[in-house]
């Protein structure tokens, strides 16, 4: 197995080969933004819809580039991310994003997902950290004061998943799966935790703070199961589990963002019993571990999905890393180090990006997006860019 340098050196080959991909096919000059969607076989749609969370993950993905790494053209991508968000996802009349637009940037589906409108205010805060516009963290401001009036349960504690354009709370179809008795989800926690805590680094605002010590007690006492550690995906409005079902890539991503709020805020208190518990989450992900070093996707009581998807392994390169920079267990780092050699072997692309994954049967998923709805630089370029970091 490679040693650290030589992780650290082809990883930072692969953050450029990821960048340069989004860079030479996402961009849509001729309708403004990015494309919504390019196939496996990079076969541009051009008149897909685009979505809210492509846009703000490349939004985030660039500027945290430009962090990284000031190159002029992660300005440009990022700037084009912004702009295009104000323009065409932003709601004039009541804040916020829109889930989708068309391809020609005008509104689709208008509700207000609050997981969208999380990586919206992500994407913002990143745009702010590494440019200095006032007018991105006020929009991220703005956004955190409307999630806490409209979806914060101020009975339970938690967020809702989802409101119409005018923030009326709706029965959500996306996360929750269209299930009545499911108000809660951890997905959509995990990726409010994510922005406040990167809205926290430019924005020292003490309800915020509270808010994020909040998100640490409910993955804590409610999302994380005491026994197994790991975590429950849906809960009623008073967080009565509704599912069995267990994401080891969710549960591998959670173990390092956890941590990451608790350091951010600067609790001492919180930091260890939230290392103590990332450590236990990371090593019950284990058991989703395969022996070629890929990360399976999900399992309940009577199936386990064997599929490989691209983000879990990601998450899997720096919850592991983590992990062994919480406990030194030799152990931690192989499954981190056999996560990249698993990305090399099997995701990784001869013209750039990664398959969406592999099937049951460790077959590329060629019919699934390399660009998409879903299908974002997010994951794959922050799991570069951490794991250069934890290792410079």
């Amino acid at each position: 197995m490679i040693n650290l340098k030589e992780f650290k050196s082809e990883v930072e080959k692969e953050l450029d080969n990821i960048l340069n991909y989004w860079i030479e096919h996402a961009v849509d000059k001729e309708h403004g933004g990015f494309f919504g969607k390019i196939t496996a076989d990079d076969t541009i749609i051009k008149d897909a819809e685009k979505g809210l969370v492509l846009n703000s993950r490349i939004l985030w993905t660039f500027s945290a580039a430009y962090i990284h790494n000031p190159k002029p053209v992660y300005k440009e991508v990022a700037t084009r991310a912004y702009e295009y968000l104000l323009a065409h996802f932003w709601d004039q009349k009541n804040s916020g994003g829109y889930w989708s637009v068309d391809y020609l940037g005008n509104p689709k589906q208008t509700h207000k997902q609050i997981y969208g409108q999380g990586f919206m205010l992500y994407g913002f805060s990143e745009y702010y950290r590494a440019f200095n516009d006032k007018q991105a963290l006020d929009k991220a401001i703005e956004l955190f004061q409307i999630l806490e009036q409209v979806a914060f349960d101020k009975k339970h504690g938690g967020y809702y998943e989802v409101t119409t354009a005018d923030w009326k709370i709706i029965q959500d179809t996306v996360i929750t799966q269209g299930k009545e008795d499911q108000k809660k989800s951890m997905n959509t926690h995990l990726h409010i935790i994510e922005p406040y805590t990167n809205l926290y680094r430019v924005w020292k605002n003490q309800h915020l703070a509270k808010q994020i010590r909040g998100l640490l007690r409910d993955f804590s006492e409610h999302i994380v199961d005491k026994q197994t550690h790991t975590q429950h995906l849906f809960f009623a409005d008073d967080w009565t589990v509704k599912s069995d079902i267990v994401s080891f890539g969710h549960d591998i991503e959670a173990s390092w963002l956890l941590v990451e709020a608790a350091e951010v805020l600067g609790d001492k208190r919180r930091i260890e019993p939230v290392k103590k518990l990332a450590v236990q989450i990371a090593q019950a992900s284990t058991k989703g571990l395969d022996t070629d070093g890929g990360m399976f996707n999900e399992q309940d009581p009577h199936h386990l999905n064997k599929e490989k998807h691209w983000w879990v392994q990601a998450e899997a390169m720096v919850g592991f890393l983590n992990a062994y920079e919480i406990t030194k267990q030799k152990a931690f780092l192989d499954h981190s180090l056999a996560s990249w050699d698993f990305i090399k072997k099997s995701l990784v692309t001869s013209t750039g990006e990664w398959y969406w994954g592999l099937d049951g049967n460790n077959v590329p998923m060629k019919k699934q997006d390399k660009a998409g709805f879903w299908k974002c630089p997010y994951h794959n370029a922050r799991a570069c860019m951490e794991v250069i970091r934890r290792l410079s």
